[in-house]
């Protein structure tokens, strides 16, 4: 037998979702059929008589609610155990990219070529939920409530990934990013070429495309969801005629790109669209150009950077604003620009 009393993050969902939550090995029939047999009380911290009772299936869990559950510790362990995988050192999580932590949320600076779920890219390479699961261990007081992450980057872009440690902070982030409300996204990009003004407005519908060759694949359509990018230019960079056997200037430019809404691709579209695509972007982007910057200085990845947070903290009732600095590869590779480019 054992008894559970019921936290914040587990409240105000019902019996028997929770009961699922805790025994994952268990069906739903098996679920009902504990309950049936009077294998689940629960004393309802509303009740008077303050006693152990069967409840419905539909009964809301509250704080303060304890469950009382009779099963043997080996039936228990049967049905709640699940297979964590152990990572190795190599796949664990830096804290050194923590950009903030508190007891609701975790933000983190994310590398480029780690997935954020389990269900990305159809992979079973290490992702970011099993590297935060891995590194807050028992910290999380909870029996069925896991990280979980508030929004999502591509594989292949770094920066700012929010994770909410409570129930009730990921439910209220979701909706301000569902929404595009009391928030503001910044990013920070390479593209090729020279912008056409130092700052405008990409106001283009985007649609997926149907049956594309490259897995969730975006393009600019009329009947597409509405999206909006306000792009800065930051700095220009020419490369000069005749290096590395190129046969006239290359120009490249850092751009920051305040996004209004949140449409899958849609930087790297956006981008795309105006005759800027973002350098080492495999599917969005010049191919011939990406192979000549991985070659020669050694960018292997999309430069795109989750840079800039402006959000409401609901746990601490406060506006915030965080900020993570850009990875190695991309800095390395700005070096590496700033030594042979052609100086104003």
């Amino acid at each position: 037998m054992k008894i559970f009393k019921i936290e914040e993050n587990d409240a105000n969902q019902r019996l028997d979702k929770f009961l699922k939550k805790l025994f994952p090995n268990a069906t739903r029939s098996l679920i009902y059929k504990l309950n049936r047999k009077d294998k689940i009380k629960v004393k309802d911290i509303f009740e008077r008589e303050n006693k152990f009772k069967k409840k419905d299936n539909e009964y809301k869990l509250q704080i303060g609610d304890e469950i009382k559950i009779f099963l043997s510790d080996n039936e228990f362990k049967e049905l709640s155990e699940e297979k964590i995988e152990i990572l190795e050192k190599s796949e664990k999580f830096d804290k050194k990219d923590i950009v903030f932590e508190d007891g609701f949320l975790l933000v983190v600076n994310k590398n480029s070529g780690i997935n954020v779920h389990s269900g990305d890219y159809k992979t079973k390479e290490t992702n970011i939920i099993q590297q935060v699961q891995d590194y807050l261990g028992e910290k999380l007081n909870s029996l069925t409530f896991k990280p979980s992450l508030i929004h999502r980057i591509d594989r292949d872009t770094s920066g700012i990934l929010m994770i909410a440690k409570k129930k009730n902070i990921l439910i209220q982030l979701v909706k301000d990013f569902k929404e595009h409300k009391k928030l503001e996204k910044t990013y920070y990009t390479i593209v090729l070429g020279r912008l056409s003004r130092k700052t405008g407005t990409i106001k283009k519908s985007l649609k997926r495309i149907e049956n594309a060759k490259a897995e969730n694949k975006v393009q600019v359509a009329n009947d597409g969801q509405t999206a909006i990018s306000h792009f800065s230019l930051l700095k220009e960079h020419v490369i000069p005629a005749n290096l590395f056997s190129n046969p006239k200037e290359i120009i490249i430019s850092e751009v920051e790109v305040k996004i209004e809404t949140g449409r899958m691709h849609q930087i790297r579209v956006h981008m795309a669209s105006i005759g800027n695509p973002i350098l080492g972007d495999k599917i969005y982007g010049d191919q011939k150009m990406n192979s000549f910057f991985a070659k020669n200085f050694g960018l292997k990845r999309q430069a795109l950077h989750s840079w800039k947070i402006k959000f409401f903290h609901y746990g601490r009732n406060k506006k915030m604003e965080l900020t993570a600095n850009l990875k190695p590869d991309l800095k390395n590779f700005l070096e590496n620009i700033s030594k042979i480019e052609i100086k104003d």
